[in-house]
């Protein structure tokens, strides 16, 4: 299967060059590699701790430990690799990492080239990022290497008779921190006993929002003392079950963070849209609290705006890519999402507790939105079931710190 594998990574290698000629995110993902090599070579010789992460969900996950490595490790260096040009382009400049960078395609000769370049303390690989080459270059080099916010499902290719390869990489790993029991006995089964049940870190990570200001002027002005819906990383297929519920509301205000923001696709939904909407762009000058929708073409700002909410709905659950639910959680708001959210283990336990309210059309979207809008008390103890289930799962962080510091010297 190795030889397989070093095949399909040269073919990648030559298909992403002409595929970056018609797709802009494959082509960031091209351009961005060039210059990993270069960017690494100021860690030479430096006593590094490595994070990979796939994209800005993974990052929020290792955040919390970052920040705590940093703290505890002031003169150890912070490396950030991103698979997904989405993640890098985001956090390329955070403050806390020494270098940030793309982790190269996973050929034996970039991993070992790298690997032995960086020559990390510590390599820190999160949720399912797993790179056989990378991982391989890192056991052979004696690198201790961990794994975070694991999750495993008995689909994945390890548990596949054909998996021989990746069950062969996952030796690379000295420990295991998972998210549930399920992938504690899963890698049991393939004979691993390094492993700890220690949950999901972006619990610690939310907490913490409601320790920072969280206010916002214009939206003060905007809600008033009116019922407000955030609907937070919309896709189209969020949009077409939003609008018709939108345009047929009364006494309520909806303020939706599209998950694209150019502004072709945000002035298409502003056209659908039968009430007064105003663009966060355009607010200079605007009696705010005249619209009924407001929306954020702009990014940064969605953990603060749900804050304002009554009622979130979080996008991606139509597609399969469900966005973050916890930091509408944190604010102690119900939480509506769509149909596709297995894969995510967060919202899984949430829907179960009552906290969070799977639909898959339109006819379930308006029943469980003028249920809540229209129930306080109904609202409310679906707000507090959210709100306790951040505060029970915290603690994630501390259990890997402590593991991190008996490693790090």
């Amino acid at each position: 299967m190795i030889f397989t594998y070093r095949i399909f990574i040269a073919f990648v290698r030559l298909v992403l060059p002409v595929v970056g000629l018609f797709n802009k995110k494959i082509k960031l993902f091209v351009k961005g590699r060039k210059g990993t090599l270069s960017k690494i070579q100021q860690l030479k010789g430096e006593d590094t701790i490595w994070f990979h992460v796939a994209s800005l969900g993974e990052f929020e996950q290792a955040r919390p430990i970052i920040e705590e490595v940093k703290r505890d490790h002031p003169k150890h260096k912070i490396l950030i690799t991103f698979f997904s040009p989405s993640g890098y382009e985001i956090r390329k400049d955070y403050a806390l990492a020494d270098v940030v960078c793309y982790l190269p395609l996973d050929s034996k000769s970039n991993a070992e080239q790298f690997v032995r370049i960086v020559n990390p303390k510590l390599a820190i690989f999160v949720k399912y990022e797993f790179w056989p080459n990378f991982l391989f270059a890192l056991q052979k080099q004696h690198c201790k290497t961990i794994l975070v916010s694991g999750i495993f499902r008995e689909n994945q290719v390890f548990f596949e008779w054909y998996g021989k390869l990746m069950r062969k990489a996952l030796q690379a790993f000295d420990h295991f921190f998972v998210q549930n029991s399920e992938s504690k006995e899963l890698l049991k089964s393939l004979a691993f006993g390094n492993v700890t049940i220690s949950g999901d870190t972006r619990f610690d990570r939310v907490a913490k929002i409601l320790d920072q200001n969280k206010s916002l002027d214009f939206l003060d002005q905007f809600k008033g003392d009116q019922l407000t819906v955030v609907a937070g990383s919309t896709w189209k297929e969020d949009e077409n079950l939003l609008v018709p519920f939108i345009n047929k509301s009364s006494d309520t205000k909806f303020i939706i963070a599209p998950h694209n923001i150019h502004k072709k696709a945000v002035d298409a939904l502003k056209e659908r849209i039968s009430k007064p909407v105003v663009l966060f762009s355009e607010l200079e000058g605007k009696q705010v609290n005249q619209f009924d929708v407001l929306l954020l073409d702009t990014i940064g700002l969605l953990t603060k705006v749900y804050g304002y909410g009554d009622l979130a709905y979080v996008g991606g659950g139509l597609k399969t890519g469900l966005h973050n639910i916890l930091e509408p959680a944190t604010f102690g708001i119900p939480i509506v999402i769509g149909d596709k959210f297995d894969k995510f283990q967060e919202a899984v336990d949430l829907v179960k507790l009552g906290g969070c309210f799977s639909i898959s059309n339109q006819k379930g979207l308006d029943g469980i939105f003028d249920k809540l809008l229209n129930n306080g008390t109904f609202r409310q103890s679906s707000g507090k079931i959210a709100a306790d289930f951040i505060q029970e799962n915290r603690g994630a962080t501390q259990k890997i710190i402590e593991y991190i510091n008996t490693t790090v010297a």
